[in-house]
């Protein structure tokens, strides 16, 4: 029931601004504030929109291709716009550690896109 905490887009979308922002604010934490605070909330507000459109944009690449390139091609397109994205808004922040701070976010990206393409892929084929 899309009622339910685990259903919810705004709850994912509330745990992607905590984990990730938290983790930004921690990867900055040796620059002066108010660094650590911008890029944790930057990043905070980068990853609740990103998991806001990372699924439907799996699903929506995942419909359109075929074969190999319906598992392939949507994680790859989601980690690069990720990376784009992310690396652009922090350099115009001026997050200090910007590696640190995007490679966690961007390894979740990959990690979650890819067992999600696998798992539509698999279903697609089932059928």
């Amino acid at each position: 029931m899309a009622g339910r905490p685990a259903e919810n887009s705004l709850v994912h979308m509330g745990i992607a601004f905590l984990a990730m922002g938290g983790w930004a604010a921690f990867a900055n934490r040796a620059h002066p504030m108010p660094e650590p605070l911008v890029a944790g909330l930057v990043q905070g507000a980068l990853s609740a929109g990103i998991t806001l459109v990372l699924k439907r944009m799996v699903e929506a690449l995942g419909r359109r291709l075929a074969g190999i390139a319906a598992l392939v091609l949507p994680p790859l397109i989601a980690v690069a716009l990720s990376l784009a994205i992310l690396g652009t808004i922090h350099m115009a922040a001026g997050t200090p550690e910007l590696l640190a701070t995007i490679a966690l976010p961007a390894s979740v990206t990959a990690i979650y896109s890819a067992g999600y393409a696998l798992a539509l892929w698999r279903g697609r084929r089932a059928t």
